[in-house]
């Protein structure tokens, strides 16, 4: 834990200026992580319903902003925790390198957790309010990843956490929110896109992890070691393909779906990316690439099943 002289020397190193320091804090290249799901809960009710494009895009925005404020969140509580320094990768750095006062952003990111609450009252009143009682556990998630005495990122259940709240869920809730249910259909075509958002934590803790063990982590590529870590990433990347093409073989899933296959070179360029390294610079094209995975998967999924919904 910084001390307080400590924390003021670090925070002087640099004045905050400029809306992209903001930018940086969100890791907008997280937030596909987010829309990507809506999109594609979205497009599995049209086949029951009209779309309600105000609760679709209140839906977005709100699963937006938590995101956002769980990027936040995580800033704070790793700057707290000392893990976060001036030379660390793939962080927003708002805090150690751009002076910014961790207090402010966990200010900002409640201030983002209690929009997006109001954002659910909406959805909870023209949906059920089943969905604030679920939403409030996400939220809470979102908190307790990084935040609370006992972190879920510090644990073995960091990847399925992400993949189960911020894939999974956030799906079936958007799918709910249009059609009043949740079918067998819309869960089927929902653990890929878990499985790929999991692999994207996956993928940050594969690149931190001597830093994390350093620091009494025990994280799951810890427990498995690097090399089988990066096995067990292409393991998932394969089980979300296979899953699709099964999906489509049965009649669950339209032919079109199949358009997922377009983004396997992104799949191999993330293994690819990993193999023989060891320095958190040297795996960041490699984690940029899982999470372009995720991104091109769901897209390529989401027209998939809307051009099969018109053909």
């Amino acid at each position: 834990m910084h001390t307080e002289l400590q924390s003021n020397q670090k925070l002087s190193k640099k004045p905050s200026n400029g809306l992209q320091v903001w930018w940086r804090l969100m890791r907008p290249h997280t937030l596909t992580a987010s829309f990507v799901p809506v999109i594609l809960g979205t497009v599995l009710a049209l086949p029951d319903t009209s779309i309600n494009m105000a609760l679709f895009l209140t839906m977005l925005l709100a699963c937006l902003l938590i995101q956002a404020a769980t990027n936040m969140i995580n800033e704070y509580f790793d700057y707290k925790r000392g893990l976060d320094t001036a030379e660390s990768v793939g962080i927003g750095g708002t805090i150690v390198r751009d002076g910014v006062k961790p207090k402010v952003i966990l200010n900002l990111a409640f201030a983002f957790m209690g929009i997006a609450t109001l954002l659910g009252v909406y959805i909870s009143m023209n949906s059920s309010w089943w969905l604030a009682l679920v939403g409030t556990i996400c939220m809470s998630v979102g908190y307790l990843y990084t935040g609370g005495p006992f972190p879920i990122s510090s644990t073995p259940f960091g990847e399925l956490a992400a993949g189960f709240f911020m894939g999974m869920i956030i799906i079936l809730i958007s799918f709910f929110i249009q059609t009043g249910t949740v079918t067998s259909t819309s869960i089927l075509i929902s653990i890929p896109i878990m499985i790929l958002v999991g692999a994207i934590n996956m993928s940050n803790n594969i690149r931190d992890l001597d830093g994390d063990k350093k620091n009494g982590r025990r994280t799951l590529p810890i427990l498995l070691g690097r090399k089988n870590a990066i096995k067990f990433l292409a393991v998932l990347f394969i089980i979300s393909y296979v899953w699709i093409i099964a999906l489509s073989f049965m009649g669950i899933a339209s032919w079109w779906s199949l358009l997922v296959l377009v983004s396997v070179p992104k799949a191999v360029q993330a293994i690819i990316g990993f193999i023989g390294k060891s320095e958190p610079i040297q795996m960041m094209p490699a984690m940029k690439a899982t999470a372009q995975t995720n991104t091109f998967f769901g897209f390529l999924l989401s027209i998939g099943i809307f051009i099969g919904y018109f053909f």
